[in-house]
């Protein structure tokens, strides 16, 4: 027999009030015997009807799991691409301490709410690179995050075209033989200056890839920090501002029937993307057949409800007048 609540400590606590109690309720009897006549032989038959029920609820309060059953178990898998943007503007301190540094640190949380998917990283600017293939790792995944700068890539412009080939080229070559979702985090602060994404969105829809884009930054905008200064504007000779732009963001998360979140001083929306991704089905890797106990704890609770009920409804006397 199995139990699922095995608490020996409690259930002897509960058994130790039961016998205290039931010992003051015969210590009352004894007092009562000196003055009137106390049936013995039926005092004694509620004593062994109140303890068994007593002891049948402990037993169902414990789940006794009693035999097995075999039950088939459907193994599901998700491939995560992760497309973050390391350009320059993502250091912007308009989210604190920096954009980046913020999405560095809700990546963390994130990744490891999805231990049994495949999610491999992308790192962007004016081009694209794989950083970590698809990977079941998680503290590889979580030292490539930890390592994300902008000085990882050339940084002359944002093209938000260049991951989202890569993650399609990347899934269409997978040589897995496994049927699993396909998904594509979009993580960037919108500002886009490579080629329009309908071309690019429209083969994901075609090919079943969800893109779900994270803006991040704020439409008041901020300076781009660089060593000791800051950007410089060449066209105006002041420091560049960057804000966040929505648009291609959400374009390219409507395309895909994906969604868009935002990470602003006005909404947080990490948690939702996270429940997002979890909704997604997973593609079905296969199955196996368990053994599972069955937790039998209701036909104990049931016959000592029985007995609880009788001993209410039908007392037996113990004291003769």
């Amino acid at each position: 027999m199995i139990w699922a609540y095995p608490d020996v400590k409690l259930t002897l606590l509960l058994a130790g009030i039961f016998g205290l109690l039931y010992f003051i309720y015969l210590f009352r009897y004894w007092k009562i015997n000196r003055r009137l006549e106390v049936e013995k032989r039926r005092l004694f038959t509620k004593m062994v009807i109140r303890t068994t029920y007593f002891v049948l609820f402990l037993i169902a309060f414990a789940g006794p799991s009693i035999g097995t059953s075999l039950k088939e178990i459907q193994e599901e898998g998700k491939d995560i691409f992760i497309a973050v943007d390391l350009s320059q503007s993502m250091n912007a301190a308009d989210i604190g301490p920096s954009r980046l540094q913020r999405i560095k640190f809700e990546l963390k949380n994130l990744t490891k709410s999805f231990p049994s998917d495949r999610i491999g990283l992308i790192i962007f600017s004016s081009e694209a690179f794989m950083q970590c293939p698809l990977t079941f790792d998680q503290s590889v995944l979580q030292l490539y995050i930890d390592g994300l700068n902008t000085g990882l890539v050339p940084n002359f412009g944002t093209d938000l075209n260049g991951p989202l080939r890569m993650a399609e080229e990347r899934f269409l070559n997978d040589e897995s033989q496994e049927v699993k979702s396909k998904t594509i985090i979009l993580i960037s602060d919108g500002e886009n200056f490579g080629d329009d994404l309908e071309d690019i969105g429209s083969r994901l829809n075609n090919e079943g890839i969800k893109v779900f884009s994270l803006g991040v930054g704020t439409t008041g905008g901020s300076s781009i920090p660089r060593g000791n200064g800051l950007v410089i504007d060449p066209q105006t000779g002041k420091p560049a501002q960057t804000v966040l732009d929505r648009a291609p963001l959400q374009q390219i998360a409507a395309e895909t029937n994906g969604q868009y979140f935002e990470i602003s001083d006005e909404v947080q929306e990490i948690g939702d993307l996270t429940a997002a991704l979890e909704r997604v089905e997973g593609g079905v890797t296969g199955s196996r057949v368990v053994e599972a106990s069955a937790n039998k704890y209701f036909y104990f609770l049931l016959a000592g409800l029985v007995l609880s009920l009788l001993d209410m409804m039908l007392p037996i006397k113990t004291i003769k007048l």
